[in-house]
């Protein structure tokens, strides 16, 4: 097998480990900050639940630049399209995401209590509504997505932004993201909470839990309805980066099941999800949040990559031009910026998780609720 191909595999696997490193970790002080003021009933509660998720929230965001850093120099064309037809959701996103260290810096420069439920309700939006719009790309790419290229390369959009953000598979995979965030972040409350804080997380936690696992199953009978992709004759894996003179494309129900058919192996992916969402309540209920902390990082395993099992070597596909669906193939870099981009990776990758892996464990324990409001320089 030539080594260009194997480089596009490589990197289509390490664009989901980084998707999922987004998820769990950035995804979990998105539900802290979804939970902030339920959590928390008065205000001391809340700065306990920040103070928890404060040395981390900042570092863990490194896994959002490099998700998109993957994107935009191992799939450029990709990078290009997506950040183009998602723009206004972008600019969404962006634009909440942005509130949250606003309301990290600035919740307790002012002693008010309207000042302050302000910023708590900046710390719901900012969480709830960048995983919905996480979960909703997913449902979006699924079900294909309008655009087109014209013979000189120039991108089209062919469909309404609102379409994107409104159609109903789109909602229940945004809500099923939110779910996982609220039991990740749940998970946090009680592994370093205490007392009502921890009480309060987990019965959201659970909830969370649970309700992805309802909605995963939903999502897979759904799925097997929805018209996938799939391509009609065989596909070199080292053709041209281009979309523009590729093989055919058909769009027919059922498709993304195939490569379970043919693969029965790849069962096991939905599987280690459903595992996840259910076994991570479970143990939550048995008061053991650290395993339920991991099998909800296990159940975001599980969701993204049967997603991207169901849809390799498809990328991004178009429902208007089908034949010019992106995918692992025609949207990859060169094999020198693969090739480049996979050492430094293997270099810097580890000291990110080593690095992350000591911050944890240097900074593990309790928050308590008294320390918290005694020192004029927390959260």
């Amino acid at each position: 097998m030539e080594l260009y191909i194997v480089l596009k595999v490589i990197w289509a696997l390490l664009l989901g480990v980084l998707l999922t490193g987004l998820a769990v970790m950035v995804g979990m002080d998105m539900g802290v900050g979804t939970l902030l003021r339920f959590v928390g009933k008065n205000d001391g509660e809340r700065r306990t639940a920040l103070a928890i998720i404060g040395p981390h929230w900042d570092g863990n965001q490194v896994w959002f630049i490099l998700g998109g850093g993957a994107i935009f120099a191992a799939f450029p064309t990709l990078y290009a399209t997506s950040f183009s037809t998602f723009y206004v959701v972008m600019i969404l996103l962006l634009f909440s995401m942005i509130m949250r260290p606003v309301a990290f810096e600035y919740r307790s420069k002012v002693d008010a209590r309207k000042w302050r439920d302000t910023w708590d309700w900046a710390f719901l939006i900012s969480g709830a509504v960048p995983m919905i719009i996480y979960g909703a790309a997913f449902g979006n790419v699924l079900q294909g997505v309008g655009f087109h290229f014209s013979w000189d390369g120039q991108y089209y959009q062919d469909e309404s932004f609102i379409w994107y953000l409104l159609n109903p598979f789109a909602l229940m995979c945004g809500v099923l993201s939110l779910a996982l965030a609220v039991h990740q972040g749940g998970a946090m409350l009680m592994i370093r909470g205490e007392g009502p804080i921890a009480e309060r997380a987990r019965r959201f936690a659970i909830g969370g839990g649970l309700l992805a696992a309802v909605l995963f199953v939903i999502g897979g009978v759904w799925i097997a309805f929805i018209k996938g992709f799939a391509f009609t004759q065989k596909v070199n894996p080292g053709m041209p980066a281009t979309p523009l003179g590729g093989p055919d494309v058909v769009m027919r129900a059922g498709a993304w099941l195939d490569n379970f058919h043919t693969y029965p192996l790849l069962w096991v992916l939905p599987a280690l999800g459903v595992l996840g969402m259910v076994g991570g309540p479970l143990m939550l209920l048995a008061n053991k949040p650290i395993i339920g902390w991991w099998l909800g990082a296990i159940a975001w395993v599980g969701v993204i990559f049967t997603a991207g099992g169901a849809m390799f070597p498809f990328l991004m596909p178009s429902t208007t031009a089908p034949a010019q669906s992106l995918t692992v193939w025609n949207a990859s870099g060169s094999a020198y910026n693969l090739a480049w981009m996979l050492a430094f990776s293997l270099v810097f990758v580890p000291i990110i998780l080593t690095y992350t892996s000591w911050a944890f464990r240097v900074m593990k324990g309790k928050v308590h609720t008294e320390t918290v409001v005694a020192d004029d320089h927390s959260y």
